[in-house]
């Protein structure tokens, strides 16, 4: 289980590696265009099934701690899905993986 630590005070979200992976590369895409966001996701159970919304922005600090030291593959789908989430109204949704994985594209050959 790996830990996003969100802003000034470090706000602490915990997130399985994989999942977090996955939104590391979605949230730095976003960030590094100067596209401002919120992102939303489902509590666990012990914090009462409710949802969260943070809103991301390139100056609010970001530190993405993985429990694993290996690098997850890359399903392009999962980026891809969270990168279109973000372009919502609704803003970015931390959503499962989808199950049918991305062709390799020439360049992950």
């Amino acid at each position: 289980m790996g830990t996003l630590f969100y802003g000034s005070d470090r706000y602490a979200i915990d997130i399985d590696d994989r999942a977090l992976a996955h939104l590391q590369l979605a949230v730095v895409t976003k960030l590094r265009r100067h596209e401002s966001f919120s992102l939303t996701w489902r509590d666990d159970q012990p914090s009462g099934q409710g949802r969260s919304v943070i809103w991301m922005h390139e100056s609010i600090p970001l530190h993405f701690v993985y429990a694993g030291s290996r690098m997850a593959a890359v399903n392009r789908l999962w980026v891809a899905e969270l990168l279109e989430s973000a372009s919502t109204t609704v803003g970015m949704r931390l959503v499962s993986e989808p199950t049918e994985i991305a062709p390799a594209s020439e360049d992950d050959r």
